[in-house]
């Protein structure tokens, strides 16, 4: 096995060793075991309260929190997401307890986990992937606002009133008749939730942990007249089990249904959210709803309530710190053991120190980051309609709002298009923007018949979609308009719709594999091929505004028309946040080696360092190659130092020949390459039937890469694995990129 080939496996060996979460006893102890006491202390007032507003027992919450932890803990397809009784079942299931009574209920609970067992099955859950982000993150902001502001009355010493409405209306009496002890509770946990994270060393203890124990031995120490979590005296003898519902047979199914769809659509709903909340594996949402499945049947069977995944309860577990399932898991168990053993010291928790963490989680599920990408894809609507369809309706009729929202601002992109006609150096250029669809052909060709006969026109198609009602109408246009003697050239920017429509291609410009290049991407194919004279009848447009000779202009302009606008978000974020390159590529000056090209590579993915021949000197023997490799490892870190010659190098052959006349720059700089003549004429390997020159440029991609060993931050980075050192080899000639075996200069096929 190669130098090569060692330094690849142990690379991926580590890169397997650290991808996903820790999941080891240390894991478990340090991160899991804190958050699953954070997420506990929020489940239990959480559960009790549900379980009294949907009028069902007491002990029915708690059941169907130990069941959502446990059951659904081990069977989860999303390990970070929490299971418990939720309130978006609290009208559903206080309606189900109205008509039928709670025994009758609880069964209803077990035939809607069947249900769910029957969804999974059938592999529906991955179709919540559909969802569209800005409805995503909608629903969480939603969600947030809803905690927050209910939570807050409770932080004030009041209750929640229920609806966001409600609580907006009555908070002015609030904060006029609130108590002063919860109040300083509520305000000492805001505190430490916001400052604790900030402490260095001591943040290994999940901050809302910290704050609800602050904030229960406040109240405790100046013996504060608080409202605290309330727990029955005599929790077993309340549980009540299931038995088969009686009445219509039609409303105990549409009850199953109904319950079984909207605790599945729920759990999806949050399994989604919570992936975007952490950077764990993905959440597997068909056995998702196995696992919510399963976990119904349970609870219902023990006489619980209806179990889904909790956004509440799944976002504390991730802020907690929770790195895998077993936070879900030690959640359930704790309930348990609270329920049975610790009662009396559950009932001394302020309510106000619980809304107080709750308050915090809720304003940090509103996030700005995520706004401002919103904003900058024009998803704000969607994102907008969701929120308020959550906070005014509930959280899935506010999902199918921002759905509807998402659906129509769709069909409307699909078919809105923009067209801009003006007349500018004896020309008329027709720019159309968007999509073209037969409901907008009409518009389009209107624009087009009043362009005055005879005259040459540009149209100029920046589209990603066009269908045949559109081709015909603009092709119909262009053979009548050229049959009155004027002239029309197409051009298209971001694909090639109209030219494969019509079976060939344009004029003077070559196709790629029966495609049409984007001409944003390449200009220079014609300008390197044609005549001066030809330049401005070919398809480069902009050309004819500069010099003939002046490409440069020229090219400028065709990057500011039609490839600014393209990768203007990637440089405005690198501008923003800095360059954060992955490789350090190494390669010739030759002009007809464009890294970009051939690495399929673009902006801030590579810091380039190129000079003649591709040479790294050793350390200390060039400040200015020195300086680019310490940048990029020191300062960068990059992963990669790529050292990439190619065919035909003029620099080879000018070693080989001796030809630079002495004392230049040039022979000055080549006598950095004299080891790679050496090395060459030492050893014998697999390319002894390629030109001298080509051999040459393999031996000097070997020595390069010895040469990066004598930069002690390389060597160093290379040994802990942080770094590792690729030699490449580019024939210009059939555009095709190789990997090199420095030890054998033989060259692998990166394709295969």
């Amino acid at each position: 096995m190669s130098v090569a080939d060692q330094r690849t496996k142990k690379s991926h060996a580590g890169e397997h060793t650290t991808a996903g979460p820790p999941t080891g006893l240390r894991t478990v102890l340090r991160f899991d075991l804190p958050a699953s006491f954070v997420v506990f202390l929020v489940a239990v007032p959480l559960s009790l309260g549900i379980a009294a507003a949907s009028g069902a027992p007491l002990i029915a919450g708690l059941i169907a929190a130990v069941v959502g932890g446990v059951v659904g803990g081990l069977l989860s397809g999303a390990p970070l997401q929490v299971a418990g009784p939720a309130a978006g079942l609290t009208v559903i299931v206080a309606g189900l307890v109205a008509q039928f009574g709670w025994a009758a209920t609880a069964a209803i609970t077990v035939g809607a986990g069947l249900v769910q067992l029957l969804l999974g099955l059938s592999r529906v859950g991955r179709l919540a992937l559909s969802l569209s982000p800005a409805v995503v993150h909608g629903m969480l902001a939603g969600i947030g606002v809803t905690i927050a502001i209910g939570q807050l009355h409770v932080m004030l010493g009041g209750t929640n009133q229920g609806s966001v409405l409600d609580n907006v209306t009555e908070l002015p009496g609030q904060i006029a008749g609130l108590n002063p002890g919860a109040l300083l509770v509520g305000a000492l946990t805001i505190a430490v939730m916001l400052l604790w994270p900030k402490i260095p060393k001591v943040n290994v203890v999940p901050a809302p942990l910290v704050a609800v124990a602050l904030g229960t031995a406040v109240a405790a120490g100046f013996r504060l007249d608080l409202v605290r979590v309330s727990l029955p005296s005599d929790i077993i003898n309340e549980v009540v089990l299931p038995q088969l519902p009686s009445g219509p047979v039609l409303a105990i199914i549409g009850g199953i249904l109904t319950v079984a769809l909207v605790a599945s659509v729920e759990s999806l709903l949050s399994a989604v959210a919570v992936d975007k909340l952490h950077d764990g594996p993905r959440a597997n949402l068909d056995k998702e709803l196995l696992a919510q499945g399963a976990a119904n049947m349970v609870s219902g069977a023990l006489g619980g309530l209806p179990v889904t995944g909790v956004i509440v309860r799944s976002s504390t577990n991730v802020a907690a710190g929770a790195k895998t399932r077993w936070s879900t898991i030690l959640h359930g168990i704790w309930m348990l053991l609270a329920v049975l053993l610790l009662a009396s010291v559950l009932r001394m928790i302020p309510m106000a120190a619980l809304a107080a963490v709750l308050v915090v989680i809720g304003i940090r599920l509103v996030s700005v980051a995520h706004m401002k990408q919103l904003w900058r894809h024009r998803e704000m609507v969607v994102y907008a309609a969701t929120l308020l369809g959550v906070i005014g309706f509930g959280l899935v009729e506010g999902v199918l709002v921002g759905l509807a929202v998402a659906l129509l601002s769709a069909f409307y992109r699909l078919t809105h298009s923009t067209v801009e006609v003006q007349q500018a150096d004896g020309r008329w250029w027709v720019t159309v923007r968007g999509s073209l669809v037969f409901l907008g052909a009409g518009r389009l060709v209107r624009e087009l018949r009043a362009i005055p006969l005879r005259e040459q026109v540009v149209l100029e198609l920046h589209v990603d979609f066009m269908d045949h009602g559109v081709f015909e109408a603009i092709n119909d246009w262009r053979v009548g308009y050229e049959r009155t003697g004027g002239r029309v050239r197409v051009d298209e920017v971001l694909d090639s719709w109209y030219h494969r429509a019509i079976g060939g291609r344009p004029e003077r410009r070559k196709s790629v594999r029966g495609n049409v290049p984007p001409r944003w991407f390449a200009p220079w194919s014609h300008w390197q091929r044609a005549e001066p004279a030809d330049v401005e009848l070919a398809d480069v447009d902009l050309a004819a505004q500069a010099d003939d000779s002046d490409h440069l202009i020229a090219g400028v302009r065709a990057f500011d028309k039609h490839a600014a606008e393209l990768v203007r978000p990637f440089l405005s974020e690198l501008a923003e946040h800095g360059q954060r390159p992955k490789q350090l590529f190494i390669t010739c000056s030759d002009s007809r080696v464009l890294p970009n090209l051939f690495t399929s590579s673009g902006p801030g993915d590579q810091f380039s360092l190129r000079n003649v021949g591709n040479l790294v000197p050793g350390f200390g023997e060039d400040a200015s190659v020195g300086s680019a490799v310490e940048y990029a490892v020191d300062v960068l870190s990059v992963q990669e130092i790529v050292v990439c010659g190619h065919s035909d190098c003029g620099a080879m052959k000018a070693v080989l020949a001796q030809s630079v006349a002495e004392g230049s720059a040039l022979h000055d700089w080549l006598r950095h390459a004299e080891p790679s003549l050496l090395r060459l004429a030492a050893t014998t390997g697999e390319d002894a039937k390629m030109p001298a020159n080509e051999r040459l440029c393999l031996a000097n991609i070997a020595q390069q890469l010895t040469n990066l060993l004598s930069y002690p931050n390389v060597a160093a980075a290379v040994a802990a694995g942080k770094v590792k050192l690729v030699g490449m080899y580019f024939d210009i000639a059939a555009a095709k990129a190789f990997l090199v075996d420095p030890d054998r200069r033989a060259l692998r096929d990166i394709t295969v």
